[in-house]
């Protein structure tokens, strides 16, 4: 499972590009998604490169983030009382760690697919380079998982 973050904002993005992201649902900057590993959603982020980063969330981070930033339709926090209650699992962590094996959707619990993070504490590295020299762009694998959490 990817993490998605926006990075990057809207102003001179190309109408294919700026549609994928649309489909991605990442709208605005330090907007994160979470996505399968599959064909056609690699070729998405393959398509929006430019303008995201994205890389493999570990269930530690991914708890962290649909405790703290996570949001159920309507705007309020997600509780272990709501998991409870609207779903098989007892808590938080065991929803998360559900989500994370993909056994779940967020969208099954009434939770917001899109996290709304901060900008993250001192900065992006630069948002015109890939990640591998030395920016914040494309592909960044299991370092995904630092930026989320300067994100939180």
């Amino acid at each position: 499972m990817f993490a998605v973050v926006r990075v990057r904002g809207s102003a001179g993005v190309r109408r294919d590009i700026a549609d994928t992201m649309e489909m991605l649902r990442l709208n605005r900057i330090n907007h994160a998604v979470l996505v399968e590993d599959t064909p056609s959603y690699l070729g998405m982020l393959q398509k929006a490169k430019d303008y995201i980063t994205w890389g493999e969330v570990d269930q530690e981070t991914l708890t962290a983030m649909i405790r703290k930033r996570g949001r159920l339709i309507g705007g309020d926090r997600i509780t272990d009382e709501y998991i409870n209650e609207k779903t098989a699992y007892g808590s938080v962590d065991e929803f998360a760690a559900a989500v994370f094996s993909g056994e779940v959707k967020l969208e099954e619990a009434g939770i917001k697919p899109v996290f709304r993070l901060h900008p993250p504490r001192k900065g992006y590295e630069g948002i015109k380079k890939a990640f591998n020299e030395g920016g914040s762009l494309g592909y960044r694998g299991e370092k995904i998982n630092d930026l989320l959490k300067r994100m939180i």
